[in-house]
């Protein structure tokens, strides 16, 4: 048996022995310099120690991770930890290891040679590693599941510690599929002590984890859901005359802290991420569309101080060991209360004071009850029990509004909603209802008078003024580069897009859901004209996926915005800003003018994030190659490297090779006006293109004519190689052709 890490003031402890809890608490000091322990983790502990499974619900900040690496280095055998997040398990290693404690993930991340170490270890008489983190995925692939049960044979499996438990669950906030698995380790491992560990969990989540796990008679643990240390605030867009700023002012005020916001959609991360460095506020953007590389960066500055605020999707932050994160904002409404407590709960864990503000929006509201009750429309069609998970899904959505749009006290409807008894005077005006109750009271007075306000009150979709389809373009829907990540890599897709994680229609292919979502669009879009007595306008393209000139403004102001925060970080740019933000918009739309505005918004996005990190070298070479392309094309350039001035009404733009784009007079991107220039030098080229409709054309001929055509050819060419005129390469295979032939000849007769 493998013997256990020396321990100050400590035996070394094997099977299920009883400790003191004065010996564990020492052993808390020596590695993690805690003086003793919180909540209900020396209960959890002492459970797992005497051998029992063990339901452990904390809220975030609770040390949860306490409950599992303490028995590691109590008792012999490896403690098995499994995870849903790649970040989590890296960060939780990386501290262990500072901490003199052996620790190791297994991932798709890693290399190689690093897995092969590990797997040897494993396979050794006496493993080194105390604790060891794997994703779902690969607990139940049949290769991992064998090493596990030779582990489990040689008695060297301690206890397997389950984290996000809640992730099993279909009526939990977040349920993934994988999790479902894990339902045979209690049938693999019967006398081994399961961990089941979540943050956020409703009483019928709580019962659905133990049933699907096979906890055997678990001792149930629940500390409160309260967070006495976080101030509760929401704040209403629809009132403010700026939200960026107003979030942007929220940051400076509060001196340099370590904050956290949230936003449902890649694009937005990018484009407050940059407003807020441009006000001077220290900021990273953290999503699924930047590289592995990009979002370690952006992390590791976090973690170092580096950086002052992460804008993020929701997954980010989930079991990242950061204490003193004063300030965490939701730029989007989250879809239930679980995801807002999780989220929210990642403030203040070294339990110092902290905030939670919301920013809820009427269109953010309408555009999630749109989501939602279009996914209920759907999965109605499919099962009963598919159609009462969306039920819940709009009854989780209505308690985050309810929180938002009532006067009573924030805490107290959080705490409520997990099913805990609140007594009157826990809040302690530590929320802004409880603090400005007259102030949030006429906010919410005000907010009633805002046109379409329907107050406390989940509205039907279709109604005429409810969905502002324009409202619908975003990056929200486009999910199919999500399509291309490993299933180790669960963690990796967050995706930011993560809102949508439970009620997407998952099995339906992505081409397929793609089109539903459209036409469920395009219904609504049909409504909401019908309402308002007008008739949709027909374009070239179908309206539900054409580029309107709306929409390329936009885009090239955001890329405007870009170049100006490039040129901040880099002190200076190779080319004119206005210029260029109209060469790489025209880029974009050029690649996906004929697929419509979802990859145009996509592409957009990522031309963003490529200025927010490209060198002066990398941005002077894409544009002189730009610049090159648009020469070949016929499109001539200013001498600032790119044009800043819309082409002509109806140019006709060469976008590849047998490939042209058509600029409508109402449909021309902003600040090409270059192509004027040219106008009056094509006048020469267009009349003789003109002239040359009057031409005889010569006639096509027929294949027959084709074959005989061809074989005159090559008779003429084997004329003139026998007379010398071709290289004497292939005089050389000529001659080996007709001694060939000669030889032949003789052979017949």
């Amino acid at each position: 048996m493998k013997g256990v890490l020396p321990i100050k003031g400590a035996s070394a402890a094997s099977g299920r022995e009883k400790k003191a809890p004065k010996e564990l608490e020492n052993v808390l000091n020596q590695y993690f310099g805690y003086s003793g322990f919180r909540g209900k983790q020396l209960e959890a502990i002492e459970a797992v120690l005497s051998g029992r499974d063990c339901f452990c619900l904390m809220p975030t900040g609770g040390g949860k991770s306490m409950c599992y690496q303490i028995p590691a280095l109590v008792r012999a055998g490896i403690v098995l930890v499994i995870s849903p997040l790649i970040a989590l398990m890296e960060n939780q290693v990386a501290s262990l290891k500072n901490k003199g404690i052996p620790a190791e993930f297994l991932s798709s991340t890693q290399t190689s040679h690093t897995k092969q170490t590990i797997h040897e270890d494993l396979d050794s008489g006496k493993p080194s590693l105390k604790l060891l983190y794997v994703t779902p995925e690969l607990v139940v692939t049949p290769g991992f599941m064998a090493k596990l049960k030779k582990l489990y044979h040689r008695g060297l499996l301690g206890l397997v510690a389950i984290d996000e438990a809640h992730c099993i669950s279909t009526w939990g906030h977040d349920f993934r599929p994988s999790y479902r698995k894990l339902s045979s380790l209690r049938k693999q491992f019967p006398d081994i002590p399961l961990l089941a560990l979540t943050a956020t969990a409703v009483p019928k989540v709580q019962k659905d984890v133990i049933s699907s796990l096979c906890l055997q008679n678990p001792v149930i643990l629940q500390a409160s859901f309260n967070r006495p240390n976080i101030f509760y605030e929401v704040r209403y867009k629809d009132l403010l005359d700026d939200v960026y700023s107003d979030i942007s002012n929220l940051l400076k005020s509060s001196g340099n802290v370590c904050s956290i916001i949230y936003c449902l959609e890649r694009a937005a991360c990018d484009d407050l991420s940059m407003h807020l460095s441009q006000q001077g506020v220290s900021s990273a953007a953290y999503h699924a569309g930047l590289n592995s590389k990009v979002r370690s960066s952006v992390l590791d500055d976090w973690l170092s101080s580096r950086t002052q605020v992460v804008v993020a999707t929701v997954a980010f932050g989930m079991g990242i060991d950061r204490q003193d994160v004063r300030i965490v904002c939701h730029f989007n409404l989250p879809k239930s209360m679980e995801s807002f407590y999780q989220e929210s709960g990642r403030a203040g864990r070294d339990q110092q004071p902290s905030r939670s503000v919301l920013y809820y929006g009427l269109d953010d509201r309408r555009k999630m009850e749109f989501i939602l009750r279009n996914t209920k429309t759907k999965k109605s069609q499919l099962s009963s029990s598919s159609n009462e998970l969306s039920e819940k899904a709009l009854a989780d959505f209505s308690q985050i509004v309810d929180y938002c749009e009532s006067s009573s006290c924030r805490r107290k409807k959080i705490i409520e909603s997990f099913g805990e008894k609140v007594q009157p005077t826990l809040c302690q005006r530590s929320c802004d209802a409880c603090k400005h109750p007259n102030l949030v009271s006429s906010r919410l007075e005000e907010l009633r008078r805002v046109p379409n306000c329907r107050f406390n009150k989940i509205s039907p979709v279709f109604q005429s003024s409810l969905v502002n389809p324009a409202h619908l373009d975003t990056e929200f829907w486009n999910r199919e580069d999500e399509a291309s990540i490993s299933a180790e890599d669960i963690s990796d897709s967050d995706d930011g897009n993560e809102v949508v994680s439970n009620i997407a229609i998952s099995k339906i292919p992505s081409n397929a859901a793609l089109d539903a979502k459209f036409k469920a669009l395009e219904r609504a879009e049909n409504a909401y004209y019908q309402g308002k007595g007008q008739t949709k306008q027909q374009g070239g393209l179908v309206d539900k996926k054409s580029i309107s000139q709306a929409l390329r403004d936009a885009c090239w102001k955001r890329l405007l915005d870009a170049l100006g925060q490039a040129k901040l970080r880099l002190g200076n740019l190779p080319c004119d800003e206005a210029a260029s933000a109209t060469h790489l918009e025209t880029e974009c739309f050029k690649k996906y003018e004929k697929v419509g505005k979802t990859f145009y918004n996509s592409q957009i996005a990522a031309t963003v994030r490529w200025l927010s990190s490209a060198t002066s070298n990398q941005m002077h070479d894409r544009f002189h190659t730009l610049i090159d392309q648009a020469t070949d094309h016929s499109v001539s350039s200013s001498p600032d490297i790119v044009p800043e001035s819309p082409p002509a009404p109806t140019e006709v733009v060469s976008a590849s090779p047998g490939e042209t784009i058509s600029y409508e007079a109402n449909d021309k991107p902003q600040n090409i006006h270059d192509l004027e220039k040219t106008k009056h030098s094509n006048e020469s080229a267009k009349t003789i293109v003109a002239s040359a409709g009057n031409m005889e054309l010569p006639t096509i001929p027929s294949f027959r004519e084709f074959l005989s055509q061809k074989g005159k050819d090559r008779a003429k060419s084997s004329s003139h190689s026998n007379a010398g005129s071709q290289p004497s390469g292939f005089r050389r295979k000529s001659s080996g052709l007709v001694e060939k032939q000669e030889s032949s000849k003789k052979m017949k007769s």
